[in-house]
């Protein structure tokens, strides 16, 4: 087609903050980004809460909810809202997956593994007590709790106070007839949680905790808890896997005949260990020693194409209208690129929870492999090598619109380590110089954003004057950038978010908006 091409890149965990406290977005030596920002018709949107489908304004945006709402044009009911509806509502105990969860455990147990805070991006305490609450209703006589600890979308070392909160709530509801406790756990980076095949070995180590009780043994989580902070000095999601036991014996192995309920309501790092537990004898990512037969089931259903996991407790939002369909319907090829951490965002939730492809023909996916190293010892990941395979692309001229997602700010932010995060946002702006110029070079369009902030502060806000510097591990609040250049637009007035963005390239692409969609960012 005639029309100039379009390239839009996500800077992940780009926000934008005041504070120069912490803040490795506004200290990070970025001159493409300033130059972008002073001589480029441009606006701040929002990338949290109510914006993105999530319960309020206090809740933080994530990736995922991000890309759907970049990728969709819309907002829809997001995760945390989703089962908070279905809990209040009562409709996720008339479920017959739950149904089935409870018969199934007659003569066994119960258990539930997921992340324990109410950070909500993954999951919230709350509903993991409701879960506890209405077991103990429908019957239930033995339940195990299996937790990965936070410290990534909450305080860094807040582990114990959640740790407190659901012992005092199973104490409560413990009796003769009902019995709970916390059977094993670990840090969520070292155990279990991986997302898109980046470290199996993190569920390998999960499955040989929760499922088999393999490990080091304590007599409490506390005790795992404190003794690791003291003999290795990390923070809680990097915390190694341990197993409660009694007696030198674990006190919840999962058996056969035994229900197993993962209340991780994101699916990113909970699909993994949903196929562990669904995969058939053909499963070859690990070897699981011993397959229990169970019932699984997850929160929600986390990849309805590939039916993981085959039973869920809450049904997600059904996403339509996609921005990726409506260009496939116009004959508009579209490319995605990432690294393999975030090429999941630029594709599947993109394109509203959708493995496929809408149109094999129109639509080309690339996935730069991830280092499997800590991120901050490689702040700069994969930025140059997707760079690399972009720039050839936009210079192709085979693709009228290009999208791409730089995991650094985000990724590395999560590791709370300020400086390598500094170095993670400067990669990105010198690969952000690389992409203006392939773009000039075929007079092409690029819109510049971000689907969350988290670079942006670094440091938990002192609750004391001179009170020693904390490290934050979560995403923020903060609005994040919209910037367009190499067109001459006018940002139209009015509280955007990041649900306006699809009609706003389909504008750039002199295309009219799909009705569905929320309004443009320009006139």
């Amino acid at each position: 087609m005639s029309k100039r091409p379009v390239v839009l890149v996500v800077m992940d965990g780009v926000g934008i903050s005041n504070n120069e406290l912490g803040n490795a977005v506004k200290n990070a030596y970025t001159p493409t980004l300033d130059e972008l920002w002073k001589t480029c018709p441009h606006t701040e949107i929002k990338a949290h809460g109510l914006a993105v489908g999530l319960p309020s304004d206090g809740d933080m945006g994530n990736s995922e909810v991000g890309h759907n709402a970049l990728g969709c044009g819309q907002i829809y009911s997001q995760g945390a809202k989703l089962v908070n509806e279905s809990i209040s509502s009562g409709d996720m105990f008339t479920t017959e997956t739950w149904k089935e969860l409870i018969s199934n455990c007659e003569n066994g147990t119960m258990h539930f593994l997921g992340l324990l805070s109410d950070g909500n991006v993954h999951s919230h305490i709350n509903h993991l007590k409701s879960l506890l609450s209405q077991a103990k209703k429908d019957g239930v006589k033995e339940a195990r709790l299996h937790i990965l600890l936070d410290g990534r979308d909450v305080p860094e070392t807040s582990a114990l106070i959640y740790v407190d909160e659901i012992e005092a709530y199973m104490a409560a509801l413990n009796d003769d007839q009902f019995h709970a406790c916390i059977a094993s756990g670990g840090g969520r980076m070292n155990i279990t949680m991986d997302r898109y095949e980046a470290n199996w070995a993190m569920v390998e180590k999960g499955w040989h905790t929760h499922v088999l009780g393999e490990g080091r043994m304590f007599a409490s989580a506390k005790e795992a808890i404190e003794t690791y902070r003291n003999e290795t000095g990390v923070v809680d999601q990097d915390l190694p896997p341990f197993v409660i036991a009694k007696d030198d014996q674990p006190v919840g192995t999962i058996e056969d005949g035994d229900s197993v309920i993962l209340f991780n309501f994101r699916g990113d790092r909970a699909q993994e260990i949903s196929l562990a537990f669904d995969g058939d004898e053909s499963f070859d990512k690990f070897d699981r020693v011993r397959i229990p037969k169970v019932m699984y089931a997850g929160m929600l259903q986390y990849d309805a194409d590939l039916n993981i996991p085959h039973h869920f407790l809450t049904y997600p939002p059904k996403i339509k209208f996609t921005l990726s369909e409506y260009l496939v319907n116009k004959g508009i090829r579209q490319y995605a690129i990432s690294e393999t951490q975030k090429f999941g965002h630029v594709t599947y939730f993109w394109n509203g929870n959708r493995s496929e492809k809408f149109d094999n023909e129109l639509e080309d996916f690339v996935e730069i492999k991830s280092d499997v190293v800590p991120f901050d010892q490689r702040p700069w990941m994969k930025s140059a090598e997707i760079t690399d395979v972009l720039v050839e692309a936009i210079l192709s001229g085979k693709y009228d619109f290009l999208r791409t997602n730089y995991p650094n700010g985000d990724m590395v932010g999560h590791t709370g380590d300020y400086e390598a995060t500094i170095i993670g946002v400067e990669a990105v702006d010198l690969n952000l110089k690389r992409i203006k110029k392939a773009v000039d070079a075929v007079n092409g369009i690029l819109i510049v954003t971000a689907d969350h902030g988290n670079a942006d502060e670094m440091y938990e806000k002192p609750k004391k004057e001179g009170a020693a510097l904390k490290a934050k591990t979560s995403h923020t609040l903060n609005k994040v950038p919209f910037i367009i250049y190499n067109r001459d637009v006018t940002m139209d007035e009015g509280d955007f978010g990041l649900a306006n963005v699809a009609s706003t390239v389909a504008k750039l692409l002199e295309l009219e908006p799909d009705s569905h969609w929320l309004p443009s960012i320009i006139k």
